[in-house]
């Protein structure tokens, strides 16, 4: 079993940049696929990045491709998500999610994934 804890996310002005950091706990952390979600207030959660259990291998939401980069150290049991030229509307909470299947295979629905963390609040200001 993985347990998840989110951390890096605070206030920001448009442009900046934040690394988020996803702490997993675990023996098996390196064999799971990881991605990122967001959900802000009044919507649905939704997809922002994924990368494979050795990382050969990332997926991106067309909203945040170019901006974000998902990265994992597995001898750290980490995941980050660095965010730059941020917008307003990037702000959510923000979500790590563990995937024990590595097919990428609906990689962009939140049901496909087995565990979560409880969120990280990010806030882009204008």
């Amino acid at each position: 079993q993985v347990q998840l804890v989110e951390s890096g996310g605070g206030l920001v002005q448009a442009g900046g940049s934040l690394r988020l950091s996803c702490a997993a706990s675990g023996r098996t952390f390196s064999s799971y696929a990881m991605g990122w979600f967001r959900q802000a207030p009044g919507k649905e959660r939704e997809f922002v990045a994924r990368i494979s259990w050795s990382g050969a291998s990332t997926y991106y939401a067309d909203s945040v491709k170019g901006r974000f980069t998902i990265s994992r150290d597995n001898a750290k049991n980490t995941v980050y998500l660095q965010m730059n030229s941020l917008k307003p509307e990037d702000t959510a909470v923000y979500y790590c999610a563990a995937d024990r299947l590595m097919n990428s295979d609906r990689y962009y629905y939140s049901s496909k994934y087995d565990y979560w963390g409880q969120g990280t609040q990010v806030t882009v200001s204008s």
